[in-house]
């Protein structure tokens, strides 16, 4: 009767402990502002359109271009480093499964025991009989073999909800992954359009450079004929080498040109084929922004940083699942004896099965803070969120303002490079026929070679702007999926 109250009473207080244990803080979530205006500027109009649609390969016709990305998209380093980042996040999921799931293992031990003949254990050895006329062994052994397994039934959700928080940040590697992608897209395509324009450069230097010796050439006949002096042959002479300088600058500059894009492509320095046409003939591709709500689809930066913001949400229900009491269940089953013949005998047979209730009561510190953590940590995911929509929103508005600027500038310069190069002919035959001086056939020829250049700086400025609004929108990351060099396995699986 009385070992039955006592039970009842031992039963009565685990229960008040558990129900203590339950007292958990509850602090309310912050909640996410999804919100974004209604276009990108009161001169932009909405369109359903959205060139972030386009795959890199058709948003880029270049076919040289498209070789150099599809090379970068296999080679490319830092790309294959964060594939393998997107593998250990995988595994990880493996490990926070594993966690939650029973285990069950088998072990098997040999050990052996020699106490002393004059204590109780000795003494009592000493007396006893496995058969009759038998001591106990001495020394004794202790043989074993079995299986054991260890659960704990997580019925608060504390780890299955760590096991769906990483899932939620394997989700946003993986998006990592993609922005890294849509980057590395847009670098190369700057490069490669910057070689193009440094091509153009060294042929307008050429041009130039014949034009300024032809220049050169007339003005020592006039001063043959004594209608020029030494000082404008030699002022000319100046010119002509000053331009001549300047090939090597860009001859220069398209080196290191070519090997930053030779590094982004994964391989050593070597000529990178490139169009033959005009620079002056390229046109930029049009750009079509949809949207703003299209970014929160479109953008990997900010699909990444939701997921982060869901991860960081189970979190909290995994910290405060450590308040409440924790259930494990433990068995085992094999055979124990001191000699081998014995091992397999029934006799030897033993199990155990234990259910473990385990609750904090006193000194919850650790798990308050963790808690807090948790928590300020959700807070944080909230701000990194809202900010990276904004950031989105921003670059795209002001994206969308330079081409319109550019083309604007590019227009007016366009008009500028005609002048110039009339006013050349034009200075040319005034110093022939002693109507301007020398000095102004110099200068006209300087303007119109800084024209020219600035022109091609323009142009060049359209065409990365135009993959800057491309980036921006998100585009460039959703082609085919990507395999991992190494396991040669798609990515997303």
């Amino acid at each position: 009767m009385i070992k039955n109250k006592l039970h009842l009473y031992a039963g009565a207080a685990c229960i008040l402990i558990a129900l203590g244990a339950c007292k958990s803080i509850d602090i309310p979530q912050k909640e996410e502002n999804k919100n974004v205006p209604e276009s990108y500027g009161t001169d932009t109009a909405n369109d359903s359109i959205n060139t972030a649609k386009l795959t890199w390969d058709h948003f880029f016709t270049d076919p040289n271009l498209q070789s150099l990305i599809q090379t970068a998209l296999q080679n490319n380093q830092e790309l294959n480093i964060t594939l393998q980042e997107v593998e250990i996040s995988k595994n990880e999921i493996r490990a926070k499964k594993g966690e939650y799931l029973p285990s069950l293992g088998v072990k098997a031990g040999v050990g052996m025991d020699k106490v002393s003949r004059y204590t109780n254990i000795g003494a009592m050895e000493a007396t006893t009989d496995i058969k009759p006329g038998k001591e106990m062994p001495d020394p004794l052994f202790d043989m074993g073999v079995g299986a054991y397994a260890n659960w704990e039934t997580d019925i608060w959700g504390k780890l299955h909800n760590a096991k769906r928080a990483q899932v939620q940040r394997y989700l946003g590697t993986i998006e990592g992954r993609n922005f890294m992608v849509t980057n590395i897209i847009g670098e190369i395509a700057d490069a490669y359009y910057e070689l193009l324009a440094l091509d153009n450069e060294l042929q307008i230097v050429q041009d130039n450079i014949k034009i300024q010796s032809d220049a050169l050439n007339v003005v020592k006949l006039l001063k043959q004929s004594a209608r020029s002096n030494e000082l404008a042959v030699k002022r000319f002479e100046a010119q002509v080498l000053k331009t001549k300088s300047m090939q090597y600058d860009i001859q220069q500059e398209i080196v290191e040109a070519e090997n930053r894009i030779n590094f982004l492509v994964g391989r050593y320095p070597q000529h990178v084929e490139r169009s033959k046409d005009s620079f002056d003939n390229l046109v930029p591709q049009a750009v079509y922004a949809g949207l703003p709500s299209d970014l929160l689809e479109n953008r990997p930066d900010i699909k990444s940083a939701e997921y982060e913001l869901a991860a960081t949400k189970l979190d909290i229900k995994s910290a405060k699942a450590r308040f409440y009491p924790s259930v494990g269940i433990s068995a085992g089953i094999g055979y124990q004896a001191f000699d081998p013949g014995y091992l397999v005998n029934p006799k030897s047979l033993l199990y155990n099965l234990v259910g473990d209730l385990v609750a904090p009561v006193l000194n919850r510190n650790a798990i308050k803070a963790a808690y807090y953590n948790a928590n300020a940590k959700q807070i944080q995911a909230v701000y990194h969120y809202e900010q990276s929509i904004l950031n989105a929103y921003i670059e795209v508005a002001n994206q969308l303002a330079k081409i319109k600027n550019l083309q604007g500038s590019y227009d007016l310069k366009s008009q500028e490079v005609d002048a110039l190069v009339k006013s050349i002919g034009i200075s040319n035959d005034l110093f022939k026929y002693a109507r301007a001086d020398y000095m102004e056939v110099l200068l006209t020829q300087r303007d119109a070679l800084e024209a020219k250049f600035e022109l091609v700086e323009t142009k060049v400025n359209q065409l990365k702007t135009t993959v800057a609004v491309y980036k921006a929108l998100g585009g460039g990351w959703d082609q085919q999926p990507l395999v991992n060099p190494d396991t040669k396995k798609d990515t997303n699986k």
